[in-house]
């Protein structure tokens, strides 16, 4: 049994994080810090865990606990670590963008690890730190990772993604307003978001080359997903396009090949990431379907936790979607 410490449990990353590891059978919940909630019964933020957790939110922070998950906003890690430090036994796994990029990869000695367990899982499996993926991150680069190792990605790719209203955090904005979100769709952001600097050193860490990646994302009038379409020349035959795909993600316990077009109802809830294929002339399309707080977010980060641990890579993540 390993103590686990959350730093920002009150927004959406944070009551996804409580609500798995409550649930881990090798995890016990040390604290929840928040700075405006300090005394608080968790449920008081997080009402669907009303009667499953007497936890409240504390003031406090253990330095000394075996794992720290860093729930705050983009920007903001960096700054906590350098006023809280901890154990040096301690593992980090930041789930903001502070640590993503190779640049920004070593901090106070330790050396955050690129959490995509995908690409990455051997070296996540020894790291003291990880820096999660983001969503639109997550889900685009399990698309492209398999073309990515094959150099085939040498022509633009096109990718299209939307995602729900969850993505953009707990605080109100007037993009997620329910009166403007609902019967509405938007894209914003359009070939400059922040994602795309990870997903480029993903897909160029094969050392083949990579074509320019046009990525517009969308805001969805639904709280939870994020479907991306992506698409680029292929010259093989779908088969072999299904082949590729098939075996790169052979031992991936989440990420899996569907035969059947896919849609959001199939992973959200769950930490997997569904993908398709369709071959038109000769462009290949890759949709690929994931749950942006728990594949692309929470679930993602426990899954790391596991694989730092030596648990079972599926341990409490074993989720089901509610596809009715």
């Amino acid at each position: 049994m390993i103590k686990a410490g959350i730093i920002g449990g009150s927004g959406y990353t944070g009551g996804e994080l409580i609500r798995i590891l409550l649930n881990h059978p090798n995890t016990e919940i040390d604290f929840v810090y928040s700075t405006t909630r300090a005394g608080k019964p968790i449920a008081s933020a997080h009402q669907d865990l009303l009667g499953l957790t007497d936890l409240k939110f504390s003031g406090e922070v253990n330095p000394n606990v075996d794992v720290v998950f860093l729930c705050l906003g983009h920007g903001n890690s960096t700054a906590f670590l350098n006023e809280n430090p901890f154990s040096t036994s301690t593992k980090i796994i930041d789930l903001s963008n502070d640590f993503r990029l190779q640049a920004d990869s070593t901090f106070n000695g330790k050396r955050f690890i690129y959490g995509l367990p995908e690409l990455n899982k051997s070296s996540i499996q020894s790291a003291e730190a990880i820096a999660n993926p983001g969503c639109f991150a997550t889900a685009i680069q399990l698309a492209l990772l398999p073309l990515a190792k094959a150099g085939l990605l040498n022509n633009e790719v096109h990718i299209n993604a939307v995602t729900g209203s969850t993505g953009a955090g707990v605080g109100l904005s007037p993009s997620s307003h329910f009166s403007w979100r609902n019967n509405n769709v938007s894209w914003y952001k359009p070939f400059t978001h922040q994602h795309l600097g990870e997903i480029g050193e993903s897909l160029n860490s094969y050392g083949n080359p990579v074509g320019k990646l046009l990525f517009l994302p969308n805001r969805g009038n639904f709280t939870r997903g994020i479907l991306a379409t992506v698409y680029t020349q292929f010259d093989g035959s779908l088969e072999e396009a299904k082949q590729l795909f098939t075996d790169f993600y052979k031992d991936a316990v989440f990420t899996h090949l569907s035969e059947e077009e896919i849609h959001l109802k199939q992973v959200v809830n769950t930490n997997q990431c569904h993908i398709h294929l369709h071959k038109h002339e000769n462009v290949l399309l890759v949709t690929s379907a994931i749950d942006n707080l728990l594949k692309g977010a929470s679930g993602q980060a426990v899954q790391n936790m596991n694989l730092m641990f030596g648990f079972p890579e599926t341990e409490g993540l074993l989720l089901k979607a509610g596809v009715f």
